[in-house]
């Protein structure tokens, strides 16, 4: 199977190379008529910044591969919390979609490269140039065994700390460059005090993963970028000091969040946000693509900041998609790859979805204030890795912290959701096998 598939890659490598010298020097794949079928691309971006962001992707691959035919199998609900199961079903059931999205680290080498329903594309790589403009640090984290395993459309900021301007405006709070839990709780406060009617903290939990983001950069703020990385390799216990100083400012941010947050989704928490009923919100960038669907203008109608403590870290949270082992579409499936991997797929995805690209030769310019900032975070800041997007550890880990956090959110009992998170640990032993 992985011979059949490196053969199609190098055909379809081969029409690229021969492509290309009728192409314009932009960039584009070129124009590719041989490819035909039915490509299913798997995802559960369904949001409306999502869908235009993943519609840009599709628009790019058309424009190569015209006489394919994209699928567009998108499961909505809980940032991908309903569509893993499906997934997961489909390929234990020998059903596999031509592709799907993954995050890279645990997630990808653990619940498809493992298992073996994802195959090899270091040939792609080679041949699209992708190792020159792609980050040793981003390839590293979809490589095993010296093999690499998946594209990435974007990299997004996980730890954004987003804002609603007009009402700070209106309360007379100016956001510096960055932003201290103290001074958070100062401004939140005088919103309590100002305003009863508008809570502080817009948090939408219905999937529970939203508020365990919340934590998670918690953690960071707290811990900082070296005391972080060490819950992951085993050098930092989750039942230490620091973590449990962490473990108390959650609940304290928790205190001001919306009465409705468990009703809420992730992007309903951004529009209560947008509609001023609430004013913080703790969220990866892809909240940016909402104020782009709903028309807002950076530094006019929100505002942006680290979350409280975190300057100088950017907590990657990456999405990427895989050749399936098994493609029913190998063709179409490489085509697809070849594309999102391509600068000007990029260009155009990741100011809609609110990511950066993952390569680093994008035009800056086509990327607004926000981007920018970020793509200088990215560049400059301390790179970690997000535990509730599946690249910090694995899956029973993610699910049993999910479920720690459910609790907590209810009973704020420290010394329970410590030891809660040290059995989880222990009971995964991935802090002992590595990535």
């Amino acid at each position: 199977m992985k011979t059949k598939i490196l053969l199609l890659l190098i055909v379809l490598l081969a029409a690229l190379a021969v492509g290309a010298v009728n192409a314009q020097d932009d960039g584009m794949v070129p124009v590719d008529e041989s490819v035909t079928g039915d490509l299913e691309v798997f995802s559960w971006w369904t949001s409306g910044g999502e869908a235009a962001a993943l519609q840009a992707l599709f628009d790019s691959y058309a424009a190569s591969f015209p006489n394919a035919n994209i699928v567009n199998a998108t499961v909505a609900g809980g940032g991908g919390s309903a569509a893993r199961p499906v997934l997961q079903t489909r390929l234990a059931g020998g059903d596999p979609p031509d592709t799907w999205q993954v995050h890279p680290g645990w997630e990808l080498l653990g619940q498809y490269v493992d298992p073996e329903y994802v195959v090899p594309i270091n040939d792609l790589y080679e041949e699209m140039g992708w190792n020159d403009v792609v980050p040793e640090q981003l390839r590293d984290m979809m490589t095993r065994d010296g093999n690499i395993y998946l594209v990435l459309a974007g990299v997004h900021r996980g730890n954004g700390f987003w804002y609603n301007k007009p009402i700070l405006d209106e309360l007379g709070v100016t956001i510096g460059e960055t932003l201290s839990v103290d001074e958070f709780i100062a401004i939140a406060d005088q919103i309590v005090a100002e305003m009863p009617d508008v809570a502080p903290l817009c948090v939408g939990d219905s999937g529970i993963w939203a508020t365990a983001q919340l934590f998670e950069n918690t953690l960071l703020g707290v811990l900082g970028p070296e005391g972080y990385r060490g819950l992951w390799d085993g050098s930092v216990s989750f039942d230490s000091d620091e973590v449990k100083q962490a473990m108390t400012v959650y609940g304290q941010m928790l205190d001001y969040q919306n009465s409705d947050h468990a009703a809420l989704s992730w992007d309903q928490a951004v529009d209560a946000l947008m509609e001023g009923r609430c004013v913080f919100n703790s969220m990866g960038d892809w909240a940016y693509g909402e104020f782009v669907a709903a028309g807002m203008e950076d530094n006019v109608d929100f505002g942006w900041v680290s979350h409280p403590g975190t300057a100088g870290s950017f907590m990657v949270v990456a999405d990427g998609f895989v050749m399936a082992n098994g493609a029913p579409n190998e063709a179409a499936n490489a085509g697809w790859l070849s594309v999102i991997g391509s600068r000007p797929a990029q260009e155009a995805f990741n100011p809609l979805k609110g990511s950066i690209c993952a390569r680093t030769d994008c035009d800056r310019e086509l990327f607004g204030p926000y981007h920018n900032w970020s793509m200088d975070s990215f560049s400059a800041d301390e790179l970690v890795a997000s535990v509730v997007h599946g690249t910090a550890a694995p899956a029973d880990f993610q699910q049993a912290m999910n479920d720690a956090v459910t609790l907590f959110v209810v009973d704020r009992d420290v010394d329970a959701f410590a030891a809660a998170l040290v059995d989880a640990v222990a009971a995964s032993g991935f802090t002992e096998a590595g990535m």
